[in-house]
């Protein structure tokens, strides 16, 4: 009665049963039952339904996960969220893709509009399909959240690389590729990414970059001019 369903169509929902599921009855049904995130989006699931964005969505990163972020020496990281809006960096993030913490800052942007990126055309070329079949994948997962759409609709009016991309509507999986960029100061840097799921909120993604062998990435990130500024303070 609370959630506003039948007695027959709930039973019949509990059974596993064919019948048409809409997100507001399950919302309802997850409101009355006074189920936390994670049950709701199992709730989904098990509907046959894609979860929707958690309502917590837009909680602050903890200390336990920037702790992660700092301690990891060898190269940048970063925590981004499912639109790949940056929500914390260490501070070589910040000295190598030339942003702030606490600035907005979008991965999928930065790749397509970046001088750091397109410093080298060649690697950029390569890469692009991928990064863009990656976007379409993740926004796959969530067809009716419209923030995936904004931020394709801004990139695609400024990049016509990036439109031309997103109209092939390929979809793939991440893939480990080398991350390449140009640094204004210390030149080319090559980087392995290793993405990993945040445990308590699976919308978000903790990336560590780690400098790319044979290359001569790691001797330059030491020769960062902001990197020595702040170890000297």
């Amino acid at each position: 009665m609370l959630a506003g369903v039948g007695v027959s169509w709930y039973t019949w929902l509990e059974q596993g049963r064919d019948i048409s599921v809409s997100s507001d009855v399950l919302d309802a049904v997850a409101r009355v039952l006074r189920m936390n995130e994670p049950e709701r989006a199992h709730l989904y699931l098990l509907a046959g339904l894609n979860p929707p964005p958690a309502n917590g969505s837009g909680a602050e990163v903890s200390e336990e996960v920037r702790a992660l972020l700092d301690g990891w020496e060898r190269g940048p990281a970063i925590v981004r969220d499912r639109y790949w809006n940056i929500l914390a960096l260490n501070t070589l993030a910040g000295c190598v893709f030339g942003c702030d913490d606490g600035e907005p800052h979008n991965c999928l942007v930065t790749f397509f509009t970046s001088p750091r990126y397109r410093g080298l055309p060649e690697i950029w070329a390569e890469a692009a399909p991928g990064v863009v079949a990656a976007y379409r994948a993740d926004a796959a997962l969530v067809p009716h959240d419209d923030e995936f759409d904004r931020v394709a609709k801004e990139l695609a009016a400024v990049s016509p690389e990036f439109a031309q991309l997103w109209d092939r509507h390929e979809v793939g999986v991440p893939a480990q590729a080398v991350n390449a960029l140009h640094h204004p100061e210390v030149g080319e840097l090559y980087f392995d990414a290793t993405t990993l799921t945040v445990a308590d909120n699976p919308n978000w993604s903790v990336v560590l970059y780690n400098p790319k062998p044979g290359t001569s990435t790691r001797e330059r990130l030491t020769a960062l001019p902001h990197l020595r500024l702040t170890e000297s303070a």
